[in-house]
């Protein structure tokens, strides 16, 4: 389950800048490199201490690391939902991804032109939020037309369809995002297959100066009131200052870097993260002499479908998983000495999987 977050923004916000620097970060493992799927997505490993744990103890013959994919939604620009820009094309893009990564411009440089003439985190939230409410709305009002006729007719289902759909219309035309409306996610069902932009989980990027890093400034703060009542999240972010710890191969050089401006991880970390949480997602491993693997999943799934991640035969002939937690085999560092100590567990289908597990799978099919 590769990750897929669409990064949306104004121009000059420093989206295009951020998108670089993920191109240019060089991966902690040589079996994923960031590689260009096409000129707009690009795919980097998740980062994740306890791979570099686990391969210490293990020795395996490779490491592969769980990955995330960006999509750089270029040409997003007032009047997008229209075709202004290349606007369609890119909000085709942006329907396919699980999460929006919003950048905004929370800096000032006399030498960066903003389009609204100033610096103004409500205006670059408001023009993005607009131009996607206005193409969610004729995706709600298309269905709408198409489902109106059976419900005046009297069919129970599409009566109560369109009054989920109409719900939604009013709060798009209301200039509120799909994800505003509390709806549980099976009173959602009627507009799942609209796949609404609007109703994605969203992170906001504040793209600040290197002196903000660590405190703010009075955009961040603006930002921040403006979000409030969407519960979202705010990764503060120096795109420029990732450009250049993006060029560095050397971890040591790379830490030390990061300690000059008080950081213990670049801000490109902290994003993967906050998308990982944002999604409910949480990582198990596969370990043996082999490899060394990080698989994702949905937080809250059972056994045979964490196994079925790895191949849907070993959900079809789910027997048993061999459970070691990850604290338990870093102390004991092994998954013979973790089986002689009593902390191997033998799981069945009911099992919900825990963040960090070690298994192996029983399967036959």
């Amino acid at each position: 389950m590769a990750l897929q977050c669409g990064i949306v923004g104004l121009p000059n916000v420093g989206k295009s800048t951020l998108f670089n620097a993920l191109s240019n970060a060089k991966a902690e493992a040589a079996n994923y490199p960031f590689c260009t799927i096409e000129p707009n997505v690009g795919v980097i490993t998740v980062p994740d201490e306890r791979l570099a744990v686990l391969e210490k103890l293990v020795s395996p013959q490779r490491v592969l690391p769980a990955v995330i994919e960006f999509v750089d939604i270029a040409g997003l620009v007032k009047g997008a939902s229209k075709g202004e820009g290349l606007g369609n094309k890119f909000l085709a893009n942006i329907r396919e991804v699980d999460a929006i990564i919003h950048v905004i411009r929370c800096f000032h440089d006399d030498n960066i032109i903003h389009v609204a003439g100033g610096v103004d985190p409500e205006f670059d939230k408001e023009v993005i939020d607009t131009e996607l409410q206005l193409k969610d709305l004729e995706s709600v009002e298309k269905k709408i037309s198409k489902i109106e006729r059976q419900a005046k007719s009297g069919d129970a289902k599409a009566r109560k369809e369109l009054d989920v759909l109409l719900t939604y219309q009013a709060a798009l035309k209301d200039g509120k995002n799909a994800r505003s409306v509390d709806y549980t996610k099976e009173e959602k069902e009627p507009i799942a297959d609209l796949f609404l932009l609007t109703d994605k989980p969203v992170i906001y990027v504040a793209n600040v100066d290197e002196g903000s890093l660590n405190t703010g400034n009075k955009y961040t703060e603006a930002l921040a009131k403006i979000i409030a009542p969407e519960r979202a999240q705010m990764v503060l972010v120096s795109a420029a200052l990732e450009a250049q710890i993006a060029e560095l191969t050397d971890e040591e050089e790379k830490a030390m870097f990061l300690a000059e401006y008080g950081l213990t991880e670049s801000g490109l970390n902290r994003l993967i993260k906050a998308s990982y949480s944002l999604l409910n997602l949480i990582t198990y491993f596969t370990a043996g002499v082999q490899e060394v693997r990080a698989w994702t999943i949905q937080k809250g799934w059972k056994a045979p479908a964490a196994a079925g991640v790895i191949h849907t035969d070993f959900e079809r002939g789910f027997i048993k998983a061999e459970v070691i937690h990850y604290a338990d085999y870093e102390q004991y560092k092994s998954e013979a000495a973790c089986r002689e100590a009593g902390k191997l567990g033998i799981e069945g289908k009911e099992y919900v999987v825990q963040d960090g597990d070690v298994m192996h799978f029983r399967f036959n099919v």
